[in-house]
């Protein structure tokens, strides 16, 4: 048959397939019986039907392939039939699900795309005559002869997936915890890691030395570099006895308030902390930081595990009146989906309700759940219904910034300073709005009869600047609510329509009444005007049959679905919760989970490296309290953890174990953006250690502090960095994070988008990072003042070459953690030397910062440029980090050298 097929309104016309012979059905089933069984008719159901059969009324191209008849009746036109005798090779189907068809591959996108062996499936199933069994013969078959593991689920959209069956290994996630004994007095690490060493015919590397484990230990733990004397005195503890000495440590690191800081920066990667709202509707988020606050207060109070998921999920249906649990749920609104006054309340409610599904999923049970939002998984056991019965269980849930007392512990530090520049800005856009109001009101005044149609006499700035202006004055005023006991959380209750955007959300007094209870249904198509079947709130159907788990019975109507959610997700007897808070902390002191991919343990995650080992971990680790302290300890106290990055046998590594699984070195990292920033102002003896509060904003590029903003149309502030250094030089943790304007340096050494959860680090050398570290006023900022604390430490007595070359050793043990060697200290000191002599002729002025800026930007309903100046408040008792223009030649000179020391390899990564 001559077939026509169309894809997206495009015509082709060739040999399609076979003619319409049907096979038989004996009780032998023929080869192309059982490929269209077992290969054919899922994959027509996962790739095809949801353009080709889903809607009979909405068929791409007017092809269907619900059946045989309607798979040879082909496309929307076509002219005559010609048969190719069964011949697949010429067939057009498979030319075209094998992308041999140019410009017309199918399935259309390319991550949908067939294998090689899968398109020859198609191949040979037409030369074995394209059989199309019925669906009984169809079950029969694959009952009989089909490879995999079929999984109890909820009810599926349609009775081909529900009967599918899985790859046995890629379920593993949701099969109970194995219970894996180890012998008395043997590491729990390094039981497993060995066994796996031997299997792959290795020896470990040996042990790092004191010098390069210190460093490592203090960076995986605190995030900040050790202090010389600390390094110092570990060496000579770990020379009398290394297990002691590796054990005291730890402890003494976790003790510091610098081990929460660090562990609640891995915490909010997850989760997209940010302090603005992003896309067009990029306000502030003025309380936020209490949720980062209590982030980090958590892991330093070493909460359990479980009782930080509850609180996050549900604190508030804990105790509505706890501020520490209306703090925590938080959580639940850090993505970057709210009310807009442009945006229709249904549809960004269901953008949300999208987002905090997907978002819990990834974050506590490793699963990204949007992948089942319109179909049935493509590749695990979750069924819409599951998504859409996880998102019923947020569907009562509202936004508020309820009163939240202060905490004892909440730092308050430079409320006075952040209220004061808050209200210097309204005060500077209520002027120019009174200003502008008395100019247009002349300029309507001296309109005249010869003005054109349209015409109002008004610049075509004005109105627009006067837009800018009440709007800028609308978001600072909910900047002051940066400074009042206010949590940014929620509350059970009814669906209320917000329209007020920039206003603090309050809660009503009758939660039930004030709104409608909205329907928990699954929407065809992930379409919030397609409601369908209705659901009842769940959680994954698979985790709880193949789990073994007892079956969720969630409460509907008004009942606290969250909290029995989160009690669901912290059953001991969930398989998967334990197994993914472990693998994240395994990932974040080794670069990588045992479970490759942290976010996402179903069949597209990669497999567990050493299954047994994260097994055996998670038992232990609800056995302990469920204690992320005791776990880093376990994990740190390990041989494996303290292994050499260098193995004496690189070649022998590289063969047996080329993916660097067995871990017979202990993987080399960079430090992140915030380590780079952070160990720099530690060095340079500039970090304000200060811990906790609200946001501190430091210097960024003028360029991009400066460059245009839009929020709502309308033209937002510039960005102003705090004025005093010590407001600014505070660790990259407490950084205001504002999603629609990106820190240059942070960005350039892969610091992720607060959009999408970073489930692990990426790592990038590209030109602009080095760029950055040796150009960027950032970094030279940081070498002046390092040089400057050195001469103040040598209290300038470097008049000698021996007192010089002492001075670079100090500079060493501060920076890299160890002593120069002879010739290091020899080219550092040729390097002062030769740069002393050029800085002496050399002259630098200071720039003092305006506190106004002229601004061009485009009038939002007109498109025309338009010109307007803006006040800067910071910049009127701005004080700038030490300067070149505020130092003498010596400590210029000494400056260039510790850059040297920045810009090092050493510098920027551990061992």
């Amino acid at each position: 048959m001559n077939r026509v097929f169309i894809r997206c309104g495009l015509l082709l016309t060739a040999s399609l397939i076979v003619p319409p012979v049907f096979a038989a059905e004996t009780d032998q089933p023929s080869a192309g019986e059982k490929l269209f069984a077992l290969t054919i008719k899922p994959l027509l159901s996962e790739r095809c039907l949801a353009c080709h059969g889903a809607d009979p009324d909405d068929l791409q191209g007017g092809l269907d392939l619900r059946s045989r008849e309607s798979l040879l009746r082909g496309g929307d036109s076509f002219e005559s039939d010609v048969v190719h005798d069964g011949d697949g090779e010429s067939s057009l189907l498979y030319l075209t699900v094998a992308r041999k068809e140019v410009g017309y591959e199918m399935p259309p996108k390319e991550a949908d795309a067939l294998t090689e062996t899968q398109a020859w499936a198609f191949r040979d199933w037409i030369n074995e005559g394209a059989p199309w069994p019925s669906d009984k013969r169809v079950r029969e078959i694959q009952t009989q002869y089909a490879a995999g593991e079929q999984v109890t689920t909820s009810k599926a959209l349609s009775d081909d997936w529900q009967n599918r069956r899985y790859e046995p290994q890629k379920l593993w996630a949701y099969r109970p915890r194995q219970d894996v004994s180890v012998p008395e007095g043997v590491h729990l690490v390094d039981w497993f890691i060995d066994r796996r060493l031997d299997d792959l015919g290795l020896s470990p590397a040996s042990s790092a030395s004191a010098t390069e484990f210190v460093r490592r230990l203090s960076f995986g733990l605190t995030g900040l570099p050790p202090a010389p004397a600390s390094v110092l005195a570990f060496e000579s503890e770990y020379a009398e006895n290394p297990d002691r000495a590796v054990e005291q440590l730890a402890s003494e690191l976790m003790s510091q308030p610098h081990y929460g800081e660090h562990f609640g920066l891995h915490w909010l990667d997850v989760v997209r902390y940010a302090d603005t709202a992003g896309f067009a509707n990029d306000y502030s988020r003025p309380n936020a930081w209490r949720y980062r606050d209590y982030v980090i207060r958590s892991f330093n109070d070493d909460k359990p595990y479980r009782q930080f998921v509850l609180e996050q999920l549900a604190g508030d249906e804990l105790d509505e009146k706890s501020p520490e649990h209306l703090v925590a749920t938080g959580f639940l609104r850090m993505g970057p989906w709210e009310q807009t006054s442009m945006s229709v309340f249904k549809e960004t409610r269901q953008q949300w309700l999208d987002d905090v599904t997907d978002s819990v999923g990834q974050t506590f049970l490793a699963h990204a759940m949007q992948c089942a939002k319109c179909h049935d998984h493509k590749f695990d056991p979750v069924p819409t219904r599951d998504y859409y019965g996880m998102m019923a269980v947020f569907s009562t849930t509202q936004f508020a910034e309820p009163n939240a007392d202060f905490l004892p512990s909440e730092d308050r530090t430079g409320f006075q300073d952040s209220k004061r520049w808050v209200e210097q800005k309204i005060a500077a856009y209520k002027e120019q709005e009174t200003a502008l109001n008395r100019h247009m009101k002349r300029q309507r005044k001296q309109e005249t009869g010869d003005a054109k149609v349209g015409e109002n006499g008004l610049d075509p700035g004005d109105e627009a600047s006067l837009a800018r202006i009440r709007k800028n004055i609308a978001r600072h005023r909910w900047e002051l609510d940066r400074v009042r006991p206010i949590a940014l959380a929620v509350y059970t209750g009814s669906t209320i329509a917000r329209k007020n955007v920039g206003n603090r959300l309050q809660k009503p007094k009758d939660v039930w009444e004030a709104g409608e209870i909205e329907p928990d249904t699954i929407l065809t198509g992930g379409s919030v005007y397609s409601p369908s079947e209705p659901v009842t709130p769940g959680a994954l159907s698979a985790a709880v049959s193949l789990g073994e788990m007892a079956p969720d019975a969630f409460p509907a109507g008004q009942g606290k679905r969250r909290l029995a959610f989160a009690n669901w997700v912290v059953d001991p007897a969930n398989p998967l919760t334990a197994r993914v808070i472990v693998n994240r902390v395994w990932s974040w002191h080794f670069g990588k989970g045992i479970a490759g991919n942290p976010n996402n343990f179903g069949g597209t995650g990669a497999l567990p490296t050493h299954p047994e080992l994260l097994d055996a971990l998670a038992n232990w680790f609800i056995d302990h309290g469920w204690s992320i302290k005791k776990l880093n300890h376990l994990i740190v106290t390990s041989e494996a953890y303290r292994r050499s990055t260098r193995h004496p046998d690189p070649e022998g590594v590289e063969q047996r174990d080329p993916a660097r699984e067995g871990y017979a070195t202990f993987p080399s990292r960079r430090l992140t953006a915030e380590e780079l920033r952070d160990a720099m102002l530690t060095v340079s003896g500039e970090l304000n250690r200060q811990v906790g509060g609200i946001p501190c904003r430091p210097d960024i590029n003028l360029e991009v502090a400066f460059q245009p903003r839009q929020i709502m149309g309308g033209a937002a502030s510039v960005y102003e960095p705090d004025p005093k250094p010590k407001q600014r030089n505070r660790r990259s943790v407490y950084t205001e994070k504002i999603r629609g304007l990106r820190d240059p340096f942070f960005e350039s050494f892969n610091q992720p988008g607060p959009d999408k959860s970073c489930e692990l680090r990426e790592t990038s050398t590209v030109a602009p990072q080095a760029l950055t570290l040796m150009n960027s006023e950032e970094v030279l900022d940081r070498a002046t003042a390092f040089a400057a604390r050195l001469l103040h430490e040598s209290a300038g007595n470097v008049n000698t070459a021996e007192e010089r070359q002492r001075l670079i050793q100090r500079a060493f043990r501060l920076s890299l953690g160890r002593a120069p060697s002879d010739e290091e200290v020899a080219i550092c000191h040729q390097h002062w030397e030769t740069t002393l002599r050029s800085e002496r002729d050399r002259k630098y002025s200071s720039d003092s910062p305006s506190n106004k800026i002229s601004r061009t930007v485009m009038a939002e309903k007109t498109g025309q440029p338009y010109t307007f100046e803006e006040h800067l408040p910071a910049y009127i008792e701005y004080e700038s980090d030490l300067q070149f223009a505020d130092v003498d030649a010596e400590t210029r000179a000494l400056a260039h050298v510790c850059l040297v020391l920045f810009n090092s390899n050493e510098f920027s990564y551990l061992d």
